[in-house]
């Protein structure tokens, strides 16, 4: 079974973790069109679609839920117009949902490839039409998604180079510009910490950066992994994420992430800091998670109030001593985004290119290949319990190798054979699959071998496959297909065909990841093995779901109105109305609601309706602001959606 650590959060009572999304001008619904259907009926039924619609040489699956036998119906694309383009037979009944839904039907319409806007119709039973969608090329198909995904972290930045928007009216964190350090504290499960923190007389620039989720936390685990794919989409897809989009170039936004991961690291004393802000405080203190605000409140929040001085002077905390071992994931994963940035920016800015390889190096070999205990992520561990981290190394290395190999290097740095990286990739690499949590997992925050292990195939072929190597090409996409393989036997459990389970945290995300590693692995292999699914497992988090909706924000007719979080609580609709957080992914279905109500909140729904109820099992999804497990939203969360848009655009299925 394929595990994903999930995050959480406390914020009062009972809360999650917060993320900030971007805000874009989008149409949509102004209300859920879910909160337009009643109760369910004794005869009941939906057509579900990938609402944001379907690239004209993808396969396309449409799902009707029905709560009877739909013996003899057929069903209809039709056009604009309403004339009937395509029409046959309803497809095999894939199995039932919930006891209410029992019967899921599979609508197949791949010859359907005409650009234009259609709906569906189920004529049987019981008929159903859904909600209209576009046929086109991939490329225009995932624009407006792609600049929704920019404009989501354009929105989470913090410090002073934010960028002013309909959410965003005020810098916020200056503070972190003279931020102090401290010694990271002992803290129980739920991250409180008895008596003060140690300060070690160390200032640092800390500002920068995106927040973590809602809340205003920042940490090299989350935004670590996030520049990681980021700068691999400006990298590899320049029309779709880089310089040749007019609207979707991440390659500044990217490079914010890269400079905030620089501010983390001093490379004159060998410091690795990886946390800014507390999230839980304690009797005397107020941590992050225990007010709901704007951020451009904390600098003063409080005036003089000591409790309140760890809001208005955030704590920057250190993972050890000068020159002391970094916990491998984080040394992986920085290596990573800093030998991307040397690939990337070294014609643009040369100098910061060259800051960012001889960080990188550096901090690969401070990194602790023997961890004991739990790896360092964030202050307390069991908000995120990360375990996997030899395919961070993996990846760090085989991104260092791409930057030494590409020439043009620095001087002073540690190592400049580019085989010497290429070695330690290829053993990372044998050591991931060989340990325990080989193919256990696939692409997000927990494990990047689905990135890695595309990264290594590639750059073993770059470098003419050198004898000696601990993995061989082909090694690497067994592993790989093994993972994907265990997505396919989840998804024949599941009538709608999900690669993970809907009872689990991070649904959204492992639905863009396996789209992502399903397209590297065609690519790879020359050919197409997982090609329905790397379209579908997109489909599944784009409203092809029991419950009609897309889990990004803005992304289709019918998505989350009320995630936790608190910009787009305190600043944003309350009814999917502009603006909104267009382009985040929150958290998606999952096994358990979570109630508790933060004073500062703005009632979300206002009515506490709750149309999704009616669809649930035992996975459940709820659009309120208290159900931070459904619909908070996050930077890493959100990472693996642009780089499969950018794939399906680039006809890469």
């Amino acid at each position: 079974m394929m595990g994903a650590a999930h995050r959480t959060r406390i914020i009062a009572a009972t809360s999650g973790r917060l993320a900030l999304l971007a805000a874009v001008v989008v149409v949509a619904s102004a209300l859920h069109p879910a909160a337009a259907q009643s109760a369910p009926t004794p005869s009941a039924a939906f057509v579900r679609v990938n609402q944001v619609g379907y690239p004209a040489a993808a396969m396309k699956r449409a799902y009707l839920m029905a709560s009877v036998v739909e013996t003899g119906a057929t069903f209809s694309v039709n056009d604009s117009t309403g004339g009937t383009v395509f029409s046959v037979p309803i497809g095999a009944n894939l199995g039932s949902w919930s006891s209410t839904y029992s019967n899921v039907y599979a609508l197949d319409f791949d010859d359907v490839t005409t650009a234009g806007s259609y709906t569906i119709s189920v004529s049987g039973p019981v008929p159903a039409t859904s909600p209209s969608f576009r046929i086109d090329t991939g490329a225009s198909v995932y624009a407006t998604p792609l600049a929704n995904a920019l404009s989501f972290y354009q929105t989470e930045r913090d410090g002073p180079d934010f960028i002013p928007n309909a959410l965003r009216t005020a810098p916020g964190h200056l503070n972190d510009q003279t931020a102090m350090t401290y010694e990271t504290p002992h803290v129980n499960p739920s991250g409180r910490f008895s008596g003060d923190l140690t300060p070690l007389g160390t200032r640092i620039d800390a500002s920068g950066g995106w927040w973590d989720a809602g809340d205003y936390i920042k940490g090299v685990q989350t935004l670590g992994y996030t520049t990681d794919l980021l700068l691999v989409g400006v990298r590899d897809f320049p029309n779709q994420m880089g310089v040749g989009s007019a609207t979707s170039d991440f390659t500044a936004e990217a490079k914010f992430g890269t400079d905030w991961l620089l501010r983390m690291w001093d490379d004159q004393t060998q410091s690795f800091y990886y946390q800014v802000g507390i999230g839980t405080g304690n009797a005397n203190t107020v941590g992050d998670h225990d007010i709901w605000r704007l951020p451009q409140e904390d600098d003063t929040f409080g005036g003089t109030d000591p409790r309140y001085r760890y809001i208005r002077n955030r704590p920057v905390f250190r993972a050890g001593p000068p020159r002391s071992l970094i916990s491998p994931n984080l040394a992986g994963r920085s290596a990573a985004a800093f030998g991307l940035c040397f690939q990337i920016y070294k014609t643009s800015d040369p100098a910061f290119a060259n800051r960012c390889l001889l960080a990188g190096q550096h901090i690969f070999d401070l990194a602790d290949t023997t961890p004991k205990g739990n790896l360092t992520t964030y202050i307390p561990f069991s908000f995120y319990p990360e375990s996997e981290w030899r395919s961070d190394l993996e990846l760090g290395a085989v991104e260092l190798y791409r930057a030494v190999a590409g020439g043009g290097l620095p001087p002073g740095l540690p190592h400049t054979d580019p085989l010497f990286y290429l070695q330690q990739a290829a053993h990372w690499a044998n050591a991931y699959i060989s340990s325990p949590e080989g193919a256990a997992d696939t692409l997000n925050l927990y494990d990047v071998s689905g990135l890695a292990h595309y990264e290594l195939h590639r750059a073993i072929g770059q470098a003419g496959s050198p004898p000696g190597l601990e993995v061989t090409q082909a090694e690497l996409l067994a592993d790989m297909r093994k993972a994907l393989d265990g997505a396919l036997a989840q998804a024949a459990t599941d009538p709608f065909g999900f690669g993970f389970p809907w009872a689990t945290w991070d649904t959204t995300s492992h639905g863009a990841g396996l789209s992502v590693m399903a397209s590297e692995y065609n690519e790879l292999s020359g050919t197409s093995t997982y090609a329905a699914f790397s379209a579908r497992w997109l489909d599944n988090i784009l409203g092809a779901n029991a419950w009609g909706s897309s889990f990004i924000i803005g992304d289709g007719s019918t998505f989350p109105h009320c995630p936790h979080h608190q910009v787009a609580n305190l600043v944003g609709s309350l009814d999917g109305s502009p603006p909104v957080l267009a382009g985040a992914a929150v958290e998606g279905p999952n096994g358990t609601l979570y109630r508790g109500f933060q004073t500062g909140m703005r009632n979300c729904p206002p009515d506490d309706s709750d149309p999704f109820a009616q669809f649930n099992s035992r996975a459940k999804f709820k659009d309120d602001i208290e159900s931070f497990s459904t619909v908070e939203p996050a930077v890493d969360l959100t990472a693996t959606s642009p780089l499969a848009f950018a794939r399906q655009a680039a006809g890469l299925l």
